[in-house]
């Protein structure tokens, strides 16, 4: 005859509550169950679910990385440099992890990315919403990315909404104009719904500012913090620009883009351009 031992660890005084009515609070609050069950392969290829889950996850990290922008630009509105300098720090570990996530699809062989390509259909990265709003706060406007979201009412709205908004960058210039520097009125009251250009004026205020930093500590701060961003973001497109290289060399990509040569000219850019361009005059 056996004897069943009881866990020991479920018989201590420090024992946790087990039963619960319905659903457990941590899945009510996580919904674990509804993120596990939101994958559905078309096909039968058993790399598919990576594909599938690692770019569900690159969504995740979009809308986190969003909401910290969004909280900078607010306290940078609002001159509580603290509150946007820590938000800027936290999507700077979000932006790393979300780099990350190339790693499981970086050596792809064109091969086994054909296996489930043709299960995407038209789907591209390009269609991200979330991702769309991420470039509209680093100031990469465009109405015409709009488009591919007239189907969605509620999407396509808070889209155009942060179109017509202040980016990351334009809430900087704004506080960097109230703290007495020259910011030109060109560049303070631009169109928002167009993509920023870089102004020699900006950049020279950056070069006034580094210049002088015990003066300006706040603001080589501020400006630090963004220029983490920016690597991260430059460091973003580089990654999807090999992964996709490796993966399908120039071909067209899904949903029709350019492919390698899309991400090739998106690659080349920098974000907060006078933030890089006003260290060579420092």
């Amino acid at each position: 005859m056996s004897t069943i031992h009881p866990d020991p660890e479920a018989t201590g005084a420090e024992t946790p509550h087990l039963d619960f009515e319905g659903t457990t609070p941590y899945e009510d609050y996580v919904q674990a169950d509804v993120l596990t069950h939101l994958q559905h392969p078309l096909s039968d290829d058993p790399g598919e679910m990576v594909f599938l889950v690692t770019t569900q996850v690159m969504e995740l990290w979009f809308t986190v990385i969003v909401h910290e922008w969004e909280t900078a630009a607010h306290a940078l509105r609002e001159d509580r440099l603290t509150v946007a300098r820590d938000a800027l720090k936290r999507s700077v570990r979000e932006l790393e992890a979300l780099n990350a996530s190339w790693t499981p699809l970086a050596q792809l062989t064109p091969a086994q990315f054909n296996s489930y390509r043709g299960a995407l259909g038209e789907g591209s990265g390009f269609q991200s919403a979330m991702y769309r709003r991420m470039e509209f706060l680093l100031g990469e406007k465009s109405a015409s990315m709009l488009v591919p979201h007239r189907g969605a009412p509620r999407v396509h709205a808070e889209l155009e909404k942060a179109l017509g908004e202040p980016s990351l960058y334009d809430e900087t210039l704004a506080l960097l104009a109230r703290r007495g520097h020259a910011v030109p009125q060109s560049v303070l009251g631009r169109d928002l719904t167009q993509r920023y250009e870089p102004s020699p004026e900006v950049e020279a205020v950056w070069a006034e500012i580094y210049a002088a930093p015990d003066q300006n500590d706040e603001l080589v701060r501020l400006g630090e913090a963004l220029t983490d961003v920016g690597e991260l973001v430059w460091r973003w497109r580089n990654d999807h620009l090999v992964a996709t290289r490796r993966a399908m060399g120039s071909k067209t990509g899904t949903g029709g883009s350019a492919g390698v040569a899309w991400l090739e000219k998106r690659a080349a850019k920098n974000v907060f351009p006078e933030l890089w361009s006003a260290r060579s005059h420092v």
